[in-house]
């Protein structure tokens, strides 16, 4: 048996859980959310709980016992907490600025790049360069923070471009001037 799978998934009292058929349904403060499961797994709730059981022993099944665990868990924490990345800019005259649901990016190109942000994400900008992305879905956390540093990934020479907060970059040393003996 998967041990992610057979723990319990524990629902905070300001979190409303429904299931229709195989479709779950979470309701909490930072918004709603809702997860099909996967074929030959069911899910019941009760007393604050949410317990997902497989249907049979196959392989298929197996596999997504503990994949639907984490996914009705990702799903519970992101409309009681939520989610954030924090990303940051790095390079002379890089920027970010927020207008309306749009976020426009001066990354040294020749134009601005502008990012239409989705509707369930919010964007805070700080000091022009350091970005927070939050939202109660972690996947579109992170593909949203993947898609803002993806137009300009930080290069391994001066490490200019956008990167996350903890992120480490590892710097190459550039050409050496040789001299002439000839």
């Amino acid at each position: 048996m998967s041990r992610v799978g057979k723990s319990p998934v524990l629902v905070p009292a300001n979190v409303k859980v429904a299931l229709e058929g195989n479709h779950l349904k979470v309701e909490g403060p930072l918004g709603k959310l809702g997860l099909n499961l996967p074929p030959k797994i069911t899910a019941k709730v009760d007393a604050g709980r949410i317990i997902l059981i497989r249907d049979s022993e196959e392989r298929m099944a197996r596999s997504m016992h503990g994949l639907a665990r984490s996914l009705v868990n990702n799903l519970v924490l992101g409309v009681s907490t939520g989610y954030s990345k924090k990303l940051e800019i790095h390079g002379v005259g890089f920027k970010a600025n927020l207008q309306g649901k749009k976020l426009v990016l001066n990354l040294g190109k020749s134009h601005p790049i502008e990012y239409a942000v989705p509707p369930e994400i919010k964007i805070t900008i700080t000091d022009g360069t350091r970005l927070t992305i939050e939202g109660a879905d972690k996947q579109l956390v992170g593909a949203v923070s993947a898609d803002i540093r993806s137009y300009h990934p930080p290069e391994p020479y001066k490490g200019k471009g956008v990167r996350y907060v903890d992120e480490i970059i590892r710097r190459k040393e550039g050409k050496t001037a040789q001299s002439k003996t000839a």
